[in-house]
């Protein structure tokens, strides 16, 4: 998909926050939503997606929520970094497809990094809902605090 282009509000993170999709939920309040991605890069990828804006991507979103999303991403990398201790935290946001962009909803992937593992874009393949499940009940308690 080209980088500009028309907000489709039935892409999968619209129906997330509207509830018509499930997610393995770490945090949400009015501004942002906070999940586990499905087909991870690394154990731990979380998701930051801004739950007020209609955009597909950084050019289209407004300051306002592009910074409750920036804070709220930043207050993710230090959950991650503190639960999990990885040796680094990378944090990718991609615009358009020839970005590596697969979903057009402006979000934010926060990754933790163990050394010795290959970084890689896109994931080879879909997580395991068990360890999932098993990881969302460990961090969402670290989340209650933001």
């Amino acid at each position: 998909m080209s980088l500009y282009g028309d907000y489709d509000p039935q892409n999968i993170f619209a129906q997330i926050i509207r509830g018509d999709m499930p997610c393995y939920k770490l945090y949400e309040d009015d501004d942002v939503l906070v999940f586990l991605d499905l087909f991870p890069q690394a154990y731990g990828h979380t998701l930051v997606i801004p739950k007020r804006a209609a955009a597909r991507n950084i050019l289209e979103i407004d300051a306002d929520n592009l910074a409750r999303l920036a804070l709220a991403v930043q207050k993710v990398a230090r959950v991650l970094a503190d639960e999990l201790q990885p040796d680094g935290v990378q944090v990718a946001q991609f615009n358009g497809a020839p970005a590596g962009q697969t979903v057009y909803h402006i979000h934010v992937h926060v990754i933790p990094r163990f050394s010795g593992e290959n970084l890689q874009i896109h994931a080879s393949g879909k997580a395991d809902p068990a360890e999932l499940e098993k990881l969302q009940a460990r961090l969402v308690p670290r989340f209650q605090d933001l």
